[in-house]
């Protein structure tokens, strides 16, 4: 890092300051000084300890849970980076919330995603730095440019080395919706793919009706993006095994188990759910069903080629058509 340390500055919400240090020790530097306080009617106060005027500013914050507090803290962090005269301020979100409320498919709803975006950018940000997104369109919501990345990366060598998956596997989508992504996996893995057909019967409860590949004596590896309430995958899971699938393991890069969900998983026959630490989440470390590998170094080569003027989606690119 030697060469440009001076100019860049690194700076951490309060949502995820774990994952904050570790790109700061990947990138062999220490997070900026910011002084983040609650007013005890709940406003959110801040004010940047160290010098912003010409830094190349990061703002890592995940708008995860609690979304709205986590949003709106960030926000102000971008005002005040603004204000002190940073030359450029990147936000880096691991975790993208509002992302499902992409398009209006009822009448009389918002385009919650895009309203955040327009903040964000009426706020300061001069560049947005996100991992997996809900859905491709979300990047045509920000009018500055937005580096999308992928979790592969990281995923596929733990799927690979500790699970030993191979061609002789099936990746599988649990719905419609992430198709794409599953298909990627197995262009990677060079295994085999299927898709479940979903039906939500209510906010937490998804019946999975057919399946459209073969899984007989095969191992199965079910991709998604996110999961709350753990019942797509845990339906999915469900009728490949009655399918004759052999250990069905799921991998989704941003884990926002509630309590609930974390006991439907349990029960499940899901052996193991791969995941990230894009947001925090102290329930996953006691159950030995979930195992989450580390965004950080990808984080960091992301930040360091920003800062450089160099190609992102070189480094990053999976699945060509993405």
């Amino acid at each position: 890092m030697e060469g440009y340390a001076k100019n860049i500055r690194l700076f951490s919400g309060t949502a995820h300051p774990e994952l904050s240090e570790a790109i700061a020790k990947a990138l062999d530097m220490e997070l900026g000084k910011v002084d983040i306080q609650r007013f005890p009617d709940g406003e959110i106060f801040v004010q940047y300890i160290d010098n912003l005027r010409t830094a190349d500013a990061f703002l890592i914050q995940p708008t995860c849970n609690p979304a709205n507090d986590n949003m709106m803290e960030l926000l102000i962090m971008l005002d005040a980076a603004r204000r002190a005269s940073a030359a450029r301020i990147t936000v880096v979100i691991p975790y993208f919330g509002y992302a499902r409320q992409d398009r209006k498919d009822k009448p009389k709803v918002p385009i919650t995603a895009k309203l955040v975006a327009n903040l964000m950018t009426v706020a300061g940000a001069g560049r947005v730095l996100t991992l997996d997104l809900h859905s491709q369109q979300i990047q045509g919501f920000f009018d500055i440019p937005l580096d999308h990345l992928y979790a592969a990366p990281v995923m596929l060598p733990y799927m690979q080395e500790k699970l030993k998956i191979g061609s002789d596997a099936v990746v599988v989508s649990p719905d419609s919706g992430s198709v794409k992504m599953a298909h990627s996996y197995a262009d990677r893995l060079n295994c085999g793919f299927a898709v479940v057909a979903k039906r939500r019967v209510s906010a937490s409860v998804v019946e999975s009706s057919h399946l459209v590949g073969d899984v007989a004596g095969r191992d199965c590896i079910i991709c998604d993006d996110m999961t709350s309430t753990c019942g797509t995958l845990c339906a999915a899971a469900e009728l490949l095994k009655k399918e004759g699938a052999k250990n069905v393991y799921a991998v989704v890069t941003h884990c926002l188990l509630t309590d609930a969900g974390l006991e439907k998983l349990e029960k499940s026959s899901i052996t193991q759910l791969i995941t990230t630490d894009s947001v925090p989440y102290q329930a996953s470390r006691s159950s030995e069903k979930v195992h989450a590998v580390s965004i950080a170094p990808l984080l960091a080569q992301a930040i360091k080629r920003i800062h450089y003027g160099e190609s992102v989606s070189d480094l990053f690119r999976y699945g060509e058509e993405n």
